[in-house]
């Protein structure tokens, strides 16, 4: 693990676990992959970014897990699941949709086609 990665989960040690298991899920799914850490984000790309994650409160205090990520990712189309926490259509076309993770059992078969399908989406644009 880098040290700029370490350094963006300072204060956010808990979630580090989460992250490990979406890095590693998504370099074996997609070969191309680049991982750019930021200040308020990681973002990964193909050719294009297709994916982020972040801190950003989607939900309510109560409502959201001691230890969490929020999974940002681009579709052509608006994804109807219980587990998208927001989404919005920023140009025609194009939403943005983000999901909060508690849990590494979360990165699971259904989230890891979204994001091969956001993947696809960006790589098309």
């Amino acid at each position: 693990m880098s040290e700029e990665v370490l350094y963006f989960f300072s204060g956010h040690e808990g979630a580090l676990p989460i992250y490990h298991a979406l890095e590693d899920q998504l370099t074996a799914m997609l070969p191309d992959l680049e991982i750019k850490v930021q200040q308020t984000q990681i973002s990964f790309y193909n050719q294009r970014l297709f994916a982020c994650v972040s801190f950003l409160p989607v939900r309510k205090k109560a409502d959201r897990p001691e230890n969490y990520l929020t999974i940002t990712f681009g579709l052509n189309h608006l994804m109807e699941s219980g587990r998208i926490d927001a989404a919005s259509e920023p140009y025609p076309k194009r939403f943005t949709h983000h999901m909060m993770v508690g849990k590494r059992e979360e990165i699971d078969e259904e989230l890891l086609s979204w994001l091969q399908e956001a993947a696809v989406f960006a790589a098309e644009k």
